[in-house]
């Protein structure tokens, strides 16, 4: 009787270099054309943007709300007004675009990706998500709501 011991996989062949950057590359530039639509068009200028339906048919302040007029402040280099209209849109681009920059390195380098976020950072995202709905909508809590 022969025991049978099975191998491990080989590591899947990843592009390095100029060829690795073609899809951050069209997801920067995505990023760059969104941004520049809301750094030109207006969303403090009604008519411009839908309404939050959310926001619309409740009353209540959802955790996206403000986050256009956010943007918009952070693409006019206005830092502090992004965070009045939604600091967890500022902290949220913020842990985007260090993982982006992580992420295309990664690729330049032909490395394969080696983590993931475990269950627990998943649901403590979610928890802080879900606090910041509730306390933006907390009376004497104005200072979390979109300005």
């Amino acid at each position: 009787m022969t025991t049978v011991v099975p191998q491990r996989p080989a590591p899947p062949v990843v592009a390095r270099g100029y060829g690795a950057l073609r899809v951050p590359g069209l997801v920067l530039a995505a990023a760059v054309a969104a941004t520049s639509v809301v750094a030109t068009v207006d969303p403090n200028q009604p008519g411009h943007y839908p309404t939050c339906p959310f926001l619309a048919v409740t009353g209540y302040y959802c955790p996206g709300c403000g986050s256009l007029r956010a943007l918009h402040d952070l693409a006019h280099g206005d830092v502090v007004g992004a965070l009045a209209r939604n600091p967890l849109m500022v902290l949220a681009t913020s842990g985007l675009l260090v993982a982006f920059v992580l992420w295309t390195r990664r690729r330049w380098r032909g490395l394969p990706r080696t983590w993931a976020a475990p269950a627990s950072v998943l649901y403590g995202l979610l928890a802080l998500v879900l606090a910041f709905w509730v306390l933006r909508n907390v009376p004497g809590w104005t200072w979390l709501s979109p300005a």
